[in-house]
């Protein structure tokens, strides 16, 4: 498989003509990776273009690639949407990781009634930028045309509100539905919570604002895996798998 490599910015390049890599990506490519003059490598600009071309010309600071292909692919509907509760030591960033690997649409991290880590301000903003670098590099890795939206942080106000327009599925080890049987219309928003678990009160407004409870079976999973493994079941059941 080629190697691949992404822009920060949409691209307009067509057949014929070159596309220029700057910066870190110029650094991957020739430095780490040590692409040479004719080896065949993909661009994407996460926005769903998707680029094949030859390398004619390869520096540290530069490396020019002549465009031999475009595919120009739709964005995925319906979406599906992770929101994902804080959590201790990197395992919310796991379960970023991996969502997007498996091919979310969209993360919107969750501050959970039990959830340890807790963002104010200033770690919110600096929290939405180390989850964007993880959905980049993730992304780039499975060789995603489209790079998932990290959302700014949420309250459990705002998946109650959220509720009201989407099929929000929530979660719950303890609830009496599978996963696996629900009925599936629109864009998917899967609720994860933290270590400990989904709050009581948390459970009950969400349940009131036409939430439903699922589990995935008979085992409680982390909170690193949950999201993950829920991705996986409705990515079968849409046919996206």
């Amino acid at each position: 498989m080629a190697l691949h490599f992404l822009l920060d910015e949409p691209v307009a390049a067509g057949v014929g003509d070159d596309v220029i890599l700057t910066g870190a990506e110029a650094h991957h490519a020739a430095t780490v990776r040590r692409v040479r003059v004719g080896e065949e490598v993909t661009i994407g600009d996460g926005r769903g273009a998707w680029l094949t071309g030859e390398c004619v010309a390869v520096a540290p600071r530069e490396v020019v690639v002549r465009v031999t292909s475009r595919e120009d692919t739709p964005a995925p509907s319906p979406r599906l949407v992770l929101v994902q509760a804080l959590a201790k030591g990197d395992r919310d960033e796991l379960a970023v990781q991996a969502a997007t690997e498996l091919g979310v649409d969209e993360i919107v991290p969750w501050q959970a009634a039990r959830s340890v880590s807790r963002w104010d301000a200033a770690k919110a903003a600096k929290g939405r930028a180390r989850w964007e670098s993880i959905v980049r590099e993730a992304a780039k890795q499975a060789h995603r045309a489209w790079v998932p939206q990290v959302s700014g942080l949420a309250t459990t106000k705002d998946l109650v509100a959220r509720a009201a327009a989407s099929t929000v599925l929530v979660l719950e080890p303890t609830a009496p539905l599978p996963l696996s049987r629900v009925a599936l219309e629109g864009d998917v928003v899967l609720v994860v919570g933290p270590e400990g678990g989904i709050a009581p009160e948390e459970l009950a407004a969400l349940d009131a604002a036409a939430a439903t409870l699922v589990r995935l079976g008979d085992t409680v999973l982390r909170t690193s895996t949950a999201g993950p493994a829920a991705l996986s079941v409705v990515s079968v059941a849409l046919g996206r798998w």
